[in-house]
């Protein structure tokens, strides 16, 4: 399969005004009793989109998606596909198709029925059923295993046959619940890829649902961040890590350190921050701070150095302190560095030589700074 990359990169009609949403949430409400599951939530997803719900468990997501399903209606709000509302129509009458997390497959059926079984509920001709499972086959690579039961096989051809069955109706909207939790690391990874990749050559709209960061961050076109049934934040991966609109989604994706400081000088399109940890943080933009306000300057572990040798400006964006706890992860090395203050900020570095002419341990003092551009102010 050739790359698909020059077509995801081009792909924003987020940003285009005349661009139509495919899925509208419109004050979408949820209550199960007198809790809230979704909060007045209000979202688009635009065809072809690659789409995923994250946040942590009992943040309202997966309810998100079973409305979206028809498997739950909403108390209040409007849901619409296609621009056609979806108050009162069953799950089998809308344009879409749910992959669970358990696969759900039938333990006595083999990969050909499992895949099969809904287009024959359908009543669709014995010929065309033949036509879209073989389709379906060859799509996700499953032609040597189509007589094998699912007890039969591994955790990675188990999930190809609950997508193979999901795709094989041919759905406008594709929703998968948590879909590689089952499989290992390294599986997932691989999947999440193939996923990405199968999503493009289909043209469908995927929406997933996940709380793992990673899987987010690699196969979505955007993500909504979820807390308490809201939506924090809506934009691309890079603009969720780079560029988040608060503390909360700052801590959520990704390790972060946050400096707690206060504004003491705003020098043009930059501001001064005096550190409550004894530093002074130089930051090329203020995020709409003001002089005197309270914020916080959040950096992330791989834009911070960690050296022996003191900086030719101490303090300025930069502080001493002693190594507390060393993580070697292969690919980089991670700084636990606590600061007299008691607070740790953590700093990672890549190992991009197989050995370190002066490798650091714990106990030795050492000084962690960070460019003017490396983080961003939050005020919220």
């Amino acid at each position: 399969m050739k790359s698909l990359g020059s077509i995801r990169r081009s792909f924003a009609p987020w940003n285009d005004p005349a661009a139509i949403p495919y899925i509208c949430f419109k004050n979408v409400t949820k209550k199960f009793g007198a809790f809230v599951a979704v909060d007045d939530l209000t979202l688009n997803v635009f065809p072809r989109e690659f789409f995923a719900l994250l946040g942590p468990s009992g943040c309202g997501k997966s309810t998100l998606l079973r409305m979206l399903a028809g498997f739950e209606q909403p108390t209040s709000g409007e849901i619409s596909i296609d621009g056609q509302s979806m108050a009162g129509i069953p799950p089998y009458r809308r344009p879409v198709n749910m992959m669970f997390q358990s696969y759900a497959l039938f333990p006595h059926m083999n990969v050909w029925d499992n895949i099969a079984f809904g287009l024959k509920q359908e009543g669709m001709a014995k010929s065309a059923i033949d036509d879209r499972v073989n389709q379906m086959v060859k799509l996700v690579k499953l032609e040597p295993f189509v007589k094998r039961k699912p007890h039969q096989m591994s955790g990675g051809q188990r999930q190809r046959v609950a997508l193979a069955r999901s795709l094989a109706k041919q759905p406008k909207v594709l929703l998968l619940d948590e879909p590689l939790g089952a499989l290992d690391k390294k599986l997932r990874e691989e999947t999440q890829f193939e996923l990405t990749d199968l999503q493009q050559e289909l043209g469908l709209t995927f929406v997933i649902v996940t709380h793992d960061q990673e899987e987010a961050m690699t196969m979505a076109d955007r993500i909504a961040v979820m807390n308490h049934g809201k939506v924090i934040q809506v934009a691309t991966p890079p603009e969720i890590y780079e560029a988040p609109n608060s503390r909360y989604i700052a801590d959520f994706v990704g390790a972060i350190n946050l400096l707690e400081g206060e504004v003491a000088q705003l020098n043009g399109e930059g501001a001064e921050i005096a550190s409550k940890d004894g530093l002074t943080v130089m930051a090329d933009v203020t995020n709409g701070a003001a002089k005197g306000a309270t914020v916080w300057y959040a950096v992330r572990p791989e834009k911070m150095r960690v050296s022996a040798t003191k900086p030719s400006v101490a303090n300025v964006n930069s502080i001493d302190g002693e190594v507390w706890d060393i993580a070697y992860l292969g690919d980089m090395t991670v700084y636990n560095v606590k600061l007299d203050s008691g607070k740790i900020l953590r700093a990672a570095q890549l190992n991009a030589s197989r050995v370190s002419e002066e490798p650091l341990t714990w106990g030795d003092r050492v000084w962690v700074s960070f460019a003017p551009d490396a983080g961003v102010i939050l005020t919220q």
